[in-house]
Order: C-alpha cells, then sequence, then structure tokens
C-alpha cells in the first residue's frame, strides 16, 4: 500500500492534499458471488443506506440471499423488501443466468477484467458502473476507475475541473495502475466533504 501512495502521491498534487488531509481512505472488501451483485444492482440510482436497508430486508426474509430464492420468490415477496419492479426483474434475470451456468463467480478469479465485463453485461440492468464496482470491491481489482458514478464525476469536475468523460479518462490515465485506490480516494474526500464518514 505504502508504493501505491507514493506512486500516485509524487504523480498528483490533488491525491497527496486529500491524504494529506483527511487520511487514507478505508479500502471495502465484499464477497465475490451472487449476493454482492445483488447488493450492487440495489445500489444503482440510490442512496448507499437505502440500498442496505433493502438488502438487510431481504437477507432478513431469506436467511441467505441465493439464486435459488430470488428466482423462485413471487414478485409480491421481493417488493414487500422494498425492491422496485424494474430492480426486481434484474434480481431474477440475474440469478436465471446463475441457475442456467451462463453466470459462474467462481469462474472470475481465472478470468480476465475483459472476460467478466462480456459475462456481466448480458444481464439485464448491469451496465459499466455496476460491473466495475463488483471488480474493485469484491474482486480487488487495482486498475479500474468508475467514470459512470456520480460522485467521481462530480469530486473530478470539482478539484480538477474536467467537465467531459475524455477529460475525466484522460487524467485517469495519470493514475495507471493503480486507479482502484485513487477511486477510493476520490470517494473518500466525497464523503468527508459532506460529513458521510
Amino acid at each position: 500500500m505504502e508504493q501505491v501512495v507514493e506512486f500516485l502521491t509524487s504523480k498528483d498534487e490533488t491525491l497527496k492534499f486529500i491524504l494529506d488531509t483527511y487520511g487514507h481512505p478505508i479500502v471495502q472488501k465484499r464477497q465475490e458471488g451472487f449476493a454482492s451483485m445483488c447488493h450492487i444492482i440495489l445500489e444503482q440510482q440510490v442512496s448507499i443506506e437505502s440500498a442496505k436497508a433493502c438488502y438487510v430486508k431481504l437477507e432478513n426474509y431469506f436467511k441467505k440471499i441465493t439464486p435459488e430464492n430470488i428466482y423462485y420468490s413471487s414478485d409480491y415477496e421481493l417488493k414487500s423488501c422494498g425492491l422496485s419492479r424494474q430492480k426486481i426483474v434484474y434480481l431474477k434475470d440475474l440469478a436465471a443466468k446463475v441457475l442456467n451456468n451462463e453466470i459462474n463467480f467462481e469462474s472470475f478469479a481465472i478470468k480476465s477484467e475483459q472476460q467478466i465485463r462480456e459475462e456481466l453485461v448480458k444481464i439485464k440492468g448491469i451496465g459499466n458502473w455496476s460491473i466495475e464496482v463488483y471488480l474493485m470491491f469484491c474482486l480487488q481489482s487495482p486498475d479500474v476507475v468508475p467514470l459512470g458514478d456520480v460522485a467521481i464525476k462530480n469530486t473530478l469536475k470539482e478539484l480538477y475541473d474536467c467537465q467531459t468523460h475524455e477529460e475525466m479518462e484522460k487524467l485517469s490515465d495519470n493514475w495507471k495502475p493503480f486507479r482502484t485506490f485513487a477511486s477510493f480516494t476520490i470517494w473518500h474526500y466525497y464523503l468527508k466533504k459532506r460529513n458521510k464518514i
């Protein structure tokens, strides 16, 4: 970790300022697999708190979030856990693809990032953001930056005056091959500034 921090702070004064001012971010690790991908789907376009509450309701209801539990449950059951109609469609599609062996989370350990992206993007409702969050949090991929994330985008606009996706991409090239830690640092700043942590 020391080597990563040294590399990034030598290349980027803004990251150095964040780390010096707010300390190091907590690099979260989530379990790999189906339940985590369900959680990520729930986090799409809602607050972290709201998604967490919904996930906890699912956990309490099913005891364990498995493809079988999700696939064979009624829409009414899932709705009672706080899921929108759209999220029910997404979770059921994910469950179906796991049960049909179209998606095998256990195989991701030996697959390239590109192969993982190609598999996950076939799931309804799964786009770049969801895939990047899975790569970062579950697989601990070292060089991912979720430029579709609202907090990341807003912070890059604020701190670097990057307005376009292309400008953000060019900036993030400067952080290779440690863009994941840089992203966690940007999130850390965003949350600290808003007294969220």
